[in-house]
């Protein structure tokens, strides 16, 4: 009986924890939806679960990694690959050993971020590579609509045409002056993931871009 207590308690602890979290845009929520339209819509999606992997590819510790996670990692810099365990979720590949798994919020489901973090750090073992939780690290800010891809234009410095940035394509850039990931989750769809403390600096600057687009009365 004690035992089982002790659990209950434990996951309830969790849960509370959990619930006093904030995410950097939140107190901007509505400023955000506000300024969307037809034409291009901008949101936070907070609290997303990231865990930074290091592995040389093709060596003992992404065969390791790919054995957990049930999937071969991209092969590719700057493809994604999708995950089905420990958790659903995608690997991106941003550069020749440096991987980001990201997946949905930890409070979810029952396994925490830093229990997934040690789960994929004992499949490195003792082999060149990490696993470290970055959940903290990062928001996500989405952009979406036909026009996502003209606001983009105007603050980043790679080209973002789909003939050269297609669907499922990931990578480390800098957006707005700041360093950020980019991912193209769909059609017209982006994910673009800044510091939390660079935030509001590129939210500022993606609602200043989206103003050409906004709906007329």
């Amino acid at each position: 009986m004690a035992d089982n207590t002790a659990v209950s308690q434990t996951e309830v602890s969790r849960q509370d924890v959990l619930s006093l979290r904030r995410s950097p845009l939140a107190e901007r929520a509505a400023e955000l939806d506000a300024a969307g339209g037809s034409r291009v819509r901008l949101r936070e999606v907070p609290f997303r679960t990231q865990i930074s992997l290091r592995a040389e590819p093709g060596g003992p510790a992404a065969d390791g990694l790919e054995k957990v996670l049930g999937a071969p990692l991209p092969r590719k810099v700057g493809q994604v690959s999708e995950v089905e365990a420990p958790v659903t979720g995608y690997v991106l590949w941003f550069g020749p050993d440096d991987f980001l798994l990201v997946a949905g919020d930890e409070a979810e489901r029952e396994l925490s971020c830093s229990a997934l973090a040690g789960i994929l750090a004992e499949a490195v073992g003792e082999h060149r590579g990490q696993a470290v939780d970055l959940s903290g690290n990062r928001t996500v800010l989405e952009l979406t609509g036909p026009n996502a891809v003209d606001v983009l234009c105007r603050m980043v410095e790679v080209d973002v045409h789909p003939d050269f940035f297609p669907v499922g394509s990931a990578i480390l850039t800098l957006v707005a002056g700041s360093s950020a990931a980019l991912w193209r989750t769909d059609e017209d769809s982006y994910w673009i993931m800044p510091r939390a403390s660079f935030a509001d600096h590129t939210a500022n600057w993606l609602l200043d871009a989206m103003r050409e687009f906004a709906d007329r009365p």
